[in-house]
């Protein structure tokens, strides 16, 4: 969020009022570009370190950290996976953009760019992840000329906002935007006119949406702004001194002054409650809120998060940032923004990473830092998915691999699996459990019934007639382990059988050895091998299954 100069109007008072500076302009600028190379597209989805991800669950430094197995370890919750990461636009002028902002709504993911740099320049994609898979850029918009730095998709209509150098630009009367782009299908429709609304503030920092209005927020000497959803025109505005965000929940409009903590609002933008928060916020600097039942989360930069309640105003408790990595300024192990999906709190610690916590309602449990590069400037989670914008290292797609509550019914009478990340089934032994877990390596002499969703970040070793059956999902391996070494993910000894029913993804090499069998059950498997499919003389393929790689 960069600081303009700007000729402003005089400062209106704490009412709902509408500014002079306030305009409407509808018009596809050459400063906006579709991008038509498809190839660019596709090359912008990267799987690289797609796999397994670990849990860090000890507050030392993350660098270097290996999947090594660990004796007596128990397996962990959380059986994570990334999915993908995709870069950030690149065009003349901006080759340095960051992700700024996230919004999921149905199959699409909706992501701003801007940059941390001098000048202006920005980027809107819409992500396909209907397929978790095999996710997709289906449509990106490059502004040279303006930063997004936030997002939000409703009813057939992108609205972004940002920023803009108001006194370069012909139709800008402020610095502050909101843009409202028509998309469809994953795919955004400048021709049909993009509609722009400006307000006073050095930049527009947040964005939500009500019934009938668009609600923004501007930053220094900025306004929490109503916009009419039909035309974008200004509804109502009240003057505010550093807006950072904004959350919309039941009715109240909460929103984040970095002078002086939350204020909550109703829908006429009539104060109802302050909750006066000393923390220092940062300049220019991105902060989000989140709304948790009757509690309100707030990314408090280096304090962690703090957890409020809304009918009091009182503080709950605060979730510190957990670790303090070696190597990383202390000025980038700030909470930079949070958000609650079910029961897990994430927090974009920045250098200090992406920390999942439980959310228990009374109280927070910390689980640990998940394994990812880059520093976290943000993040979003909803349903099975987590978007975490990093920096350089662009958005990062992880899947939680929440276990399919059908699938809990059908195996309702196995016991949840609790014990060593090392599971070994020893010849003669019958194991069966359910439930959702990470674990180092799966050994299986015996017989072995998996039923939920799971994670291994080493090897799944079936020996020679030894018997693995699983129902639900499961990951095994790291594509960056991959291209170091070629390993084999799984090996299915001689004579044995892998049986499998739902989705198998293997980040390595699947080797059958010479009487093996790997047998698909039903028809609606899916199998995602990215190594090589290795078959030894008498190794037999059976089944129905979808072939994500064409491997088989």
């Amino acid at each position: 969020m960069k600081k303009r100069v700007f000729i402003a109007s005089a400062i209106l008072g704490l009412v709902a009022s509408c500014s002079d500076e306030t305009t409407v302009f509808s018009d596809p600028q050459d400063d906006v570009q579709l991008e038509s190379n498809q190839q660019v597209l596709q090359n912008s989805i990267i799987y690289d370190n797609a796999g397994v991800l670990d849990i860090f669950e000890d507050d030392t430094s993350t660098a270097g950290k290996s999947s090594k197995v660990v004796d007596g370890e128990q397996a962990g919750d959380y059986p994570l996976t990334l999915v993908a990461q995709v870069d950030p636009p690149s065009y003349s002028g901006a080759t340095n953009l960051t992700a700024s902002h996230v919004h999921v709504d149905g199959n699409y993911a909706y992501v701003s760019y801007n940059t941390v740099e001098g000048g202006y320049a920005g980027g809107i994609d819409i992500i396909d992840i209907s397929d978790p898979n095999n996710p997709t850029v289906t449509s990106r918009l490059n502004y040279s000329n303006a930063d997004i730095n936030a997002i939000k998709y409703e009813n057939g209509y992108v609205y972004a906002v940002g920023g803009v150098d108001a006194e370069k630009s012909v139709s800008a009367t402020s610095n502050s935007f909101v843009a409202r782009i028509a998309a469809s299908n994953g795919r955004l429709d400048i021709d049909a006119g993009i509609t722009y609304g400006f307000q006073e503030g050095y930049n527009a920092t947040d964005v939500e949406t009500t019934s009938d209005a668009v609600i923004v927020t501007s930053g220094k000497d900025g306004f929490l702004t109503s916009y009419s959803k039909n035309n974008i025109e200004i509804q109502s505005e009240v003057p505010f001194t550093d807006l950072r965000a904004v959350a919309v929940n039941n009715g109240a409009i909460a929103v984040l002054d970095a002078s002086k903590g939350v204020s909550i609002l109703d829908d006429s933008f009539q104060m109802i409650k302050e909750i006066a928060i000393d923390s220092d916020f940062g300049d220019n600097t991105k902060r989000t809120l989140a709304f948790s039942g009757d509690n309100i989360v707030v990314s408090e930069g280096s304090k962690g998060a703090g957890i409020y309640s809304v009918s009091t105003g009182s503080l709950i408790e605060y979730v510190p940032i957990f670790t303090n990595p070696e190597g990383v300024d202390s000025g980038d192990v700030v909470t930079n923004a949070v958000v609650i999906n079910e029961d897990v709190l994430l927090m974009a610690n920045g250098g200090a990473g992406l920390c999942l916590s439980e959310d228990q309602g009374d109280n927070t449990t910390l689980v640990g830092i998940i394994e990812l590069e880059g520093s976290i400037n943000y993040v979003e989670s909803k349903g099975d998915y987590i978007f975490a914008a990093s920096g350089k290292s662009g958005l990062q797609i992880v899947k939680l691999n929440r276990p399919d509550e059908s699938l809990t019914n059908r195996c309702a009478s196995l016991s949840y699996y609790s014990g060593s990340s090392s599971l070994k089934i020893d010849e003669g032994q019958t194991r069966e459990y359910k439930g959702a877990k990470r674990f180092r390596k799966i050994e299986v002499d015996g017989s072995l019934l998996l039923c939920g969703s799971w994670t291994v970040s080493g090897e799944v070793a079936i020996g020679d007639n030894g018997l693995f059956e699983m129902n639900g999902t499961l990951a095994v391996g790291r594509n960056n382990s991959v291209g170091q070494n070629n390993i084999d993910s799984i090996v299915v000894g001689k004579n044995a059988t892998f049986r499998v029913e739902g989705n198998l993804s293997v980040y390595g090499n699947l080797t059958l050895e010479e009487g093996a069998i790997i047998e698909f059950i039903g028809d609606a498997s899916i199998v995602n091998v990215f190594g090589e499919v290795n078959k030894a003389d008498g190794a037999e393929v059976s089944g129905n299954f979808i072939d994500i790689q064409s491997k088989f």
